[in-house]
């Protein structure tokens, strides 16, 4: 149930130009290469619902297991109505990042997931092969085959000067089979101890991604409502866009999972899942 009933943000709502939802544990759940989606009740028929209001929505995920097209495919697959285009990963902001600054060269740890959005964006990757090669940037994301050769590959280019990002700073995200530890953080972790390079994020909760996702939808920040099942990502993303936060209790985090936040950096609505916030719309909006 939602906190409070009375506290719906009704005018809010109302005053919505578009919605960012989070994948895991808001819309669907998987296994932790994103095989085997299955929807969340209510999810398929909230981002219809949304649709059918004539307003636009993306997905937004930390994952990079698949590129956001691959995404879009599993997705339409189990039901949802939605183009490419309407998924992002922080591998989309990451591309956003680096173009803006000029980067032409980026050592990337990962895969396709996470190589392919930078690649066409016009940026050239480069892979962690063992071989110098001067980049701008060094990213790390989902990477489970991750070695040590590939290690010493990107603090060599830390200590040349490469900035080194992370697609999620996160410990887990959810799956059907309960929590799964991300590679991201582990890895830039890695580097950064041995570097002492500072990690900048390109994922969520940074304003990188809520920006990526706004300029998608063409829609500020401010007017776009965001809902998701992390307390440590979609929230505090939100807030810091001036956004209107909805926390999810069908992933990671649970009813009490914000109780003892103060009233700034709770969500502005609390449900249970996005079949309890369709309902919340539909009686707030029609």
């Amino acid at each position: 149930m939602a906190d409070d009933p009375v506290a719906v943000p009704v005018d809010r709502l109302r005053a919505a130009r578009g919605f960012v939802f989070d994948l895991d544990g808001t819309l669907v759940l998987g296994d932790r290469n994103n095989l085997g989606l299955a929807p969340l009740p209510g999810a398929v028929e909230l981002t219809r619902w949304v649709s059918r209001r004539g307003l636009p929505f993306a997905v937004l995920t930390n994952g990079t297991t698949k590129t956001p097209q691959q995404l879009a495919q599993a997705l339409r697959a189990i039901g949802f109505t939605l183009s490419d285009d309407a998924v992002l990963t922080p591998a989309s902001s990451a591309a956003a990042v680096f173009v803006r600054r000029g980067y032409r060269r980026v050592l990337v740890l990962g895969g396709d997931g996470v190589a392919v959005p930078l690649r066409e964006a016009g940026v050239d990757v480069v892979e962690p092969d063992g071989r110098p090669e001067a980049v701008d940037a060094v990213l790390a994301g989902w990477f489970p085959g991750f070695t040590l050769s590939a290690l010493e590959a990107a603090c060599q280019a830390v200590w040349a000067g490469a900035h080194l990002y992370s697609c999620s700073q996160s410990l887990f995200f959810a799956t059907a089979g309960g929590r799964a530890i991300g590679t991201s953080r582990a890895i830039s972790a890695m580097i950064g101890s041995l570097t002492g390079a500072r990690t900048r994020l390109v994922g969520k909760p940074s304003r990188a991604a809520l920006s990526a996702a706004a300029s998608r939808l063409k829609v500020p920040a401010s007017a776009l409502v965001v809902v998701g099942d992390d307390p440590e990502l979609e929230v505090p993303m939100a807030h810091r866009g001036r956004a209107l936060a909805v926390a999810v209790s069908s992933g990671l985090g649970g009813p009490d999972s914000y109780r003892h936040l103060p009233a700034e950096r709770r969500p502005h609505l609390h449900v249970a899942g996005v079949d309890e916030l369709l309902s919340v719309c539909r009686a707030a909006l029609g």
